[in-house]
């Protein structure tokens, strides 16, 4: 038996959760293939096909897997999940969005978030917001796994040379209809897949302090911008931007927190930094406890000192 992972793109590229995702498909010992759903997707099934350890893509055409309804994409992964042992999905919206529904239809447990692979029916995932960590072993028939990108390192995008297979594209389900999308574009990187990230929080005090102090210095570093709930919450940054257990899990090199307490919920979606530098003025601030670098200052000041220094 083989592993598929359902591969997120914009019918041009695959994104980078797929490549995460592929990692932890290998790590279960089997063949792994990957399913590209798309309209007019060959450019993203010849970029899958490139991915190291990949055997096989799966490439299914069609009009109702334009703007990757979860219903007809859901319909489509059951389509051909029969050969498969393990279904695995990026642990992304879209992937959230599909995979309950897949599970659902097969009749199994679905286990989320994965981080480590034990065994090809034992897997580990965070709980109670990142602060302890569960052995889960599944004893379905077929594993559907979402996986979380900050778990694994990310395969290697070129180098593979897999053989793509075309499959039918399933009939549109009707039960729903895309309407719209509005795309922010943005010269930063998008924040789950930036090596540097600059994130704020409520001690900012507005959007235009938030601008004021920290769009500089992420122009500089050539980083993205986060926030922390409170943040977002208060106004001061757009939903995009944050960080945390109900926002975005992020993993870069290197996180700056300015003015962020460390709640929990904001730890949990940044703690796998590979570097984290937290400035903030209270001491007792949570955020010092997994930081790499604590700088106990006022941030207005310390932020200016370290953008006249870059």
């Amino acid at each position: 038996m083989a592993a598929l992972v359902i591969a997120e793109h914009d019918h041009a590229s695959i994104k980078g959760a797929t490549l995460n995702t592929v990692a932890a498909a290998a790590a279960l010992g089997t063949e792994v293939h990957v399913l590209v759903a798309g309209l007019n997707a060959a450019a993203a099934a010849a970029a899958a096909a490139q991915i190291v350890g990949v055997a096989k893509v799966l490439h299914a055409d069609g009009a109702s897997l334009a703007d990757g309804l979860a219903e007809n994409l859901a319909a489509q992964v059951l389509a051909v999940a029969g050969g498969y042992s393990h279904l695995l999905f990026p642990s992304t919206a879209g992937g959230k969005n599909v995979a309950p529904r897949v599970a659902a239809r097969l009749d199994v447990a679905q286990v989320s978030d994965i981080t480590r692979v034990v065994s090809a029916d034992t897997f580990e995932r965070p709980i109670y917001a990142g602060n302890a960590v569960a052995t889960v072993q599944s004893v379905d028939a077929v594993k559907v796994l979402t996986v979380r990108s900050t778990g694994f390192d990310a395969a290697a995008a070129t180098g593979g040379s897999a053989a793509v297979e075309t499959v039918a594209a399933v009939a549109d389900a009707g039960k729903s209809t895309f309407v719209g999308r509005e795309v922010m574009k943005s010269d930063r990187p998008e924040l789950t897949a930036a090596k540097i990230i600059v994130s704020g929080g409520r001690a900012l005090g507005s959007s235009e302090k938030f601008d004021e102090v920290l769009t500089p210095l992420a122009d500089k570093l050539g980083a993205a911008l986060g926030a922390s709930r409170a943040a977002v919450d208060a106004g001061y940054a757009p939903n995009d931007w944050q960080v945390g257990q109900t926002g975005k899990i992020v993993a870069p090199s290197l996180y700056i927190a300015a003015g962020i307490s460390g709640a929990i919920q904001h730890l949990a979606g940044m703690k796998d930094s590979k570097v984290i530098v937290a400035i903030n003025k209270d001491p007792e601030a949570p955020i010092f406890q997994v930081a790499d670098y604590g700088l106990e200052a006022d941030l207005f000041h310390a932020v200016a000192e370290f953008q006249a220094m870059l």
